[in-house]
Order: C-alpha cells, then sequence, then structure tokens
C-alpha cells in the first residue's frame, strides 16, 4: 500500500512539535514547586525505556520466527510505551528542571546523554514512519527504514535507562 501523503506530513509535523516543545521546556522557567508525583517520574522513564528494549528484542525475535502478529502487537506496545514516556517526560522536567550529575564519570555520562538526546530527536521521525509503513503493509520501505533505525531505538532505550542510573543518586 502506497503511503498517505497527510500522514506522513504529520509525523513531520509532530516531530517538529516534539522539538520545539523539548527546546522550549528546557527555556522556561520552571514550575516553583514540585508536586509530589514528579519524585516517581525519573524511574517510571527507566522503567518505559527498559521496557520498551525489552519488547523491542522481543520483537525482533518473533518476525524473524514468522509470528508478524506478535511482532505487530509487540511493536505497537512499545510506541504507545514511548508515548506515554514523552508525556511523562515533558511534564517531569516542567515541574522538576534538569538534574545535574555530580559523580566521578562525568565525561562517559556526558558522551551517553548527548548520544543519548542526538539520537532520540534524530530518530523520531524515522521510527513513526517506519511504524506507519509497517501498520500499512509498506513491507519494501518498512524493512529499509527498520535495518537503520531499529538499532538507534534500540540504544535510545537502552542508554534511558543507563542516563537515569547516573542521575538516580541525585533525583531531589
Amino acid at each position: 500500500m502506497q503511503p498517505s501523503k497527510p500522514i506522513v506530513w504529520g509525523i513531520y509535523i509532530f516531530s517538529a512539535i516534539v522539538y520545539a516543545l523539548v527546546i522550549i521546556l528546557h527555556e522556561l522557567p520552571g514550575a516553583e514547586s514540585a508536586p509530589a508525583f514528579t519524585s516517581f517520574q525519573p524511574l517510571l522513564h527507566a522503567s518505559l525505556n527498559g521496557t520498551c528494549f525489552i519488547l523491542l528484542i522481543a520483537s525482533l525475535t518473533f518476525i524473524k520466527k514468522g509470528n508478524v502478529q506478535m511482532h505487530k502487537r509487540l511493536n505497537s506496545l512499545a510506541m504507545l510505551l514511548s508515548v506515554v514516556f514523552l508525556l511523562s517526560y515533558v511534564v517531569y522536567h516542567y515541574f522538576a528542571g534538569d538534574t545535574e550529575y555530580l559523580g566521578d564519570f562525568k565525561g562517559i555520562y556526558i558522551f551517553i546523554l548527548v548520544t543519548h538526546i542526538f539520537l532520540a530527536g534524530l530518530s523520531l521521525p524515522f521510527i513513526l514512519l517506519a511504524y506507519y509503513y509497517g501498520f500499512i503493509g509498506n513491507l519494501v520501505k518498512h524493512k529499509r527504514m527498520v535495518r537503520f533505525v531499529y538499532p538507534i531505538w534500540l540504544y535510545v532505550t537502552f542508554t534511558g535507562v543507563i542516563v537515569y542510573l547516573f542521575l538516580a543518586p541525585y533525583y531531589a
């Protein structure tokens, strides 16, 4: 099936809005006080990232075994959890701001954080497009994109957990 141009444009527009929102979020003055629920969000974010990582590995396993239905279900769940993560991330950073790493491995932390952020932003529209192509049954485009974006999505979900582990001692 051929992709719908309005949906493809919608993916690009959505990605641009997400980029703008994240940039603006870090430039806005934060809230004066954070609600109590924000203290649980960093662990939630790490859990969502870790779960997505596992779902993506399982999804690959199922498609290699020819189980397309389970592959679709796992990818849909990973996509849903990623949306929940994104919404929670925005809420958390609005109320709680950024957390500074004060440990001994700052160089390693900065490298992981920068590559995590850069690749998360870069891959967003391609993850959405690859999912969309698979959803509509355009397997040629889906496979072509997944070859490149799947390892990046794995890296982003894995390093999301690693960033949490670095910062866990410093959350307020």
